[in-house]
């Protein structure tokens, strides 16, 4: 007996060429997801929210205490800790959105099987796309919230402005896990995986999280400013001191780009996958 092959998984659109890519029944997905994780270990769910609060414990306040204050959005002189929470914050929507939106659907999509099984179902490919990317941005929120809770507990929320830190958050969230999704879908064995990790990491410390864009050589800066975590970056700093110029416009508009072009990407590359 011959093993079965991914094209032996693969699914015929039949006559609703519409249907076949979204038949607006997200929320099964989103039902299934929360429950997994009512039976899952709350612990792993949780896991990624301690690492960008163990560096605002560590910088903000060890380094922080030698730097003193800094410059922060429109020049206002700030405390190390208050610089860098914000990035942090960023840093901690990017990893639960991409966390949820890479090893987990890597898995479903690979061993489980699971998206074939739903597209032999009335759901089409966008209806696996939002249902996933909401999971991935509840968990996002999640960390939001929590690291906002931290810095409000360490004295670094000073103005209302800063409520608005949650929503951006599952904005800059909702950009990394459209994309994520996506880029998951090219991945075809764990060393492959790795690749998510040898970019993140660069972009998380390259990303002025810890120091200005103004100490990189002009040609870098131009890259940086590339990044998508940048621009989650200034976004973060500026809505946290209630500071704001025509930068957050742009730092919007990139995610609102970031978003539409991730989600149609997404859903495409899932047709093309399961749908023949």
């Amino acid at each position: 007996m011959s093993a079965l092959t991914d094209e032996d998984y693969a699914i015929t659109e039949g006559g609703r060429p519409l249907g076949a890519l979204y038949a607006g029944n997200a929320r099964a997905v989103i039902e299934r997801g929360f429950r997994v994780i009512k039976s899952q270990n709350w612990i792993i769910l949780v896991s990624g929210f301690f690492e960008p609060v163990f560096y605002l414990l560590s910088m903000g306040i060890g380094l922080g205490s030698l730097v003193g204050t800094v410059t922060g959005p429109g020049g206002a002189p700030i405390s190390y800790a208050a610089y860098i929470a914000p990035a942090l914050l960023a840093v901690s929507a990017m990893n639960g959105a991409i966390y949820d939106s890479t090893w987990n659907v890597f898995f479903k999509m690979h061993f489980g099987k699971l998206y074939q099984g739903m597209l032999y179902t009335s759901l089409g490919p966008l209806d696996i796309a939002m249902g996933e990317i909401f999971m991935a941005l509840f968990r996002g929120f999640l960390y939001a919230l929590g690291f906002t809770g931290v810095m409000g507990v360490m004295g670094l929320i000073t103005t209302p402005w800063a409520l608005l830190l949650v929503p951006a958050s599952v904005m800059v969230a909702f950009g990394f896990a459209s994309f994520g999704m996506a880029v998951t879908s090219y991945m075809k064995t764990f060393q492959q995986m790795d690749m998510i990790t040898f970019v993140m990491l660069p972009m998380f410390l390259f990303s002025a999280t810890f120091y200005p864009l103004s100490v990189y050589p002009v040609p870098v800066q131009w890259i940086v400013q590339a990044f998508p975590l940048w621009h989650g970056v200034e976004l973060m700093r500026q809505i946290s001191i209630g500071t704001f110029s025509s930068a957050t416009g742009v730092h919007l508009l990139y995610y609102a780009v970031m978003i539409l072009v991730g989600v149609s990407f997404t859903t495409r590359r899932l047709r093309s996958l399961f749908l023949r």
